[in-house]
């Protein structure tokens, strides 16, 4: 029997970190080997891993992509409002070692992601597209990274752009709803770990999809899951839709 997946979790106090330090040990296949946060050293904890889970701050991707590489660790991603740049860093990266790099890792939300492709490509042109999306009140970035990656499925399908064609809330007199916008709307409050609706609306009727999210490790342990999953592949970069095999 192969020895476990040494994993180790960055961000480990928040409240994400702790849902996988908790979920880690329902999984025979790996054991966590460091957990830290802000202060601790990363180089050091580093060498005793095979693999990494971040869900720290987007803001340092930069140093933990450059600790990952020197040492050919395979990396979860699960930060989400990285800037442009942070984002070509990442798939630089992801050149030389597996990383996964996915706005969620629920697995019925990865559901969602695939279902979201298939009624916009079902239900064609009539349909005028919304995302909303609800988060506690805690949350930093807006819209979510799963609301984002509603969005970009909805614009991939009917051949938009994300960045000229959504429409983050609307205020004044806008005038009347193009046919070609996505709207998308992010709602703030209480302890709402994540819910996600795509409506679809026509004239006479109206499809919705919703995802509703009342635990986080429903996140956690996806992204357990999907560093199993990548320590055996080869240099890339993936998300959860490849990790359940939903392409």
């Amino acid at each position: 029997m192969s020895s476990p997946l040494r994993v180790l979790i960055n961000g480990s106090k928040g409240r994400m970190g702790q849902a996988l330090i908790a979920c880690a040990q329902d999984f025979a296949e790996l054991t966590v080997s460091s957990a830290i946060d802000v202060g601790d050293d990363f180089n050091a904890s580093l060498k005793s891993s095979d693999a990494v889970i971040d869900f720290s701050h987007h803001s340092i991707i930069e140093s933990v992509l450059s600790a990952c590489l020197a040492a050919k660790t395979t990396l979860v991603i699960g930060t989400t409002g990285h800037s442009d740049h942070e984002i070509e860093s990442i798939h630089a990266a992801s050149k030389q070692i597996p990383i996964v790099f996915a706005p969620n890792y629920s697995v019925g939300v990865n559901t969602l992601f695939w279902l979201t492709r298939k009624a916009t490509e079902i239900l064609g042109p009539s349909f005028d597209l919304e995302v909303v999306e609800m988060h506690h009140r805690m949350k930093k970035d807006a819209p979510s990274g799963t609301a984002k990656r509603l969005a970009e499925i909805l614009t991939e399908v009917r051949n938009l752009s994300y960045q000229n064609d959504t429409r983050h809330g609307r205020f004044g007199i806008v005038g009347e709803r193009t046919q070609s916008e996505v709207g998308v709307h992010a709602v703030r409050g209480g302890d709402v770990v994540g819910d996600h609706t795509v409506i679809y609306a026509a004239m006479g009727e109206r499809v919705e999809l919703t995802h509703k999210a009342s635990s986080r490790d429903t996140f956690a342990r996806g992204a357990l899951r999907a560093a199993i999953w990548a320590h055996s592949r080869p240099a890339g970069l993936y998300d959860m839709q490849d990790v359940l095999g939903l392409h």
